[in-house]
This record gives C-alpha cells, structure tokens and sequence, in this order.
C-alpha cells in the first residue's frame, strides 16, 4: 500500500536535549504544528553527531512522508546537520530551502545564517529547520501548504488534472 501520506517523525537534534538536561521546545512546536495537520507524529531524539542524525534520517526513511530534523543548522562547532543530511538524500530541494529562508528572513536577519538542507530519501521528504521554536516553525510554516503536493509526487502519483 505504500507510506501513509500523514506520517512524520521528528528528529530533535541537540546534545542537551537528547542527555535530558534540555527541554524540546522546537520538537514539541513541530509535533503540535504537524498534528493539527492531521499528521501521526512519531519522536526521535540524538545528540549533535553526524552518524547518529544521517541514522535517524535512514531509519525513518521509506516508513513516513516526512521526516523533519529540528537543530543543528546554523554555524556552531556542533552544528553538523546539514552535513549529515546531504550525505543520505537522494535529491535535494533547493526551493523549500529558499522559502524556509525567506520567511525566517522576514522575521529576523539572523535566519541568513541557517545551512538548510531539504531533500528526499527513499521516497520520503526531509527538511532540516532550525532548532528554536519560532525559527523552527516558521521555517515549517512557509511549506506547509506545499506538503500535500511533494508528498503525493513522492509516493509517485506525478500525474496532473
């Protein structure tokens, strides 16, 4: 039958967080955002280490739609998302990168520094946003609307009315 269209994971990356010294502020925004779309939303928490995140991407991969990765962007040492996701995705998605930024960047100057990544694996789509809980969803939300469509052309169904 194929992946269901309204499944996601939510991968928290953050050393502090997935030690349980930190709170998921963004994890939870994104849970809460996706459900109201009618989203399951499954959790997965790893630390700031490129083979655990390039892990949760490829485990989740193949099973949901979306897979969204919360932190772990910007420019910090640690910072290794992106990174991690280009070394998984089949193909990237340059545009839902360039909406996200352009969204944040009507918010705040400070979302030029974002290393986005967008793309997809395994027939499954994976956006990297930023790990606080206003860049994350923001980012989300100037998508959003656009989920359906990439989702249903991912599972293959690419014909046009």
């Amino acid at each position: 039958m194929g992946v269901d269209p309204k499944s996601a994971v939510v991968v928290t990356v953050s050393d502090g967080v997935s030690a349980g010294v930190r709170d998921d502020g963004s994890g939870d925004a994104l849970q809460e955002m996706l459900s109201d779309r009618g989203f399951g939303v499954e959790r997965k928490l790893v630390p700031d280490e490129a083979h655990q995140i390039a892990g949760a991407i490829l485990g989740s991969a193949g099973d949901a739609a979306l897979i969204v990765t919360t932190g772990g962007t910007g420019f910090g040492p640690r910072d290794v998302t992106p990174e991690a996701t280009a070394s998984v995705l089949d193909r990237e998605a340059p545009g839902l990168v360039h909406a996200m930024l352009a969204k944040g960047l009507e918010s705040t100057p400070m979302a030029a520094l974002t290393r986005a990544r967008a793309g997809d694996v395994n027939g499954s789509l994976v956006l990297n946003l930023p790990g606080s809980p206003r860049g994350a969803t923001e980012s989300l939300e100037a998508v959003i609307d656009l989920l359906p469509h990439v989702l249903q052309l991912l599972s293959g169904d690419t014909k046009h009315d």
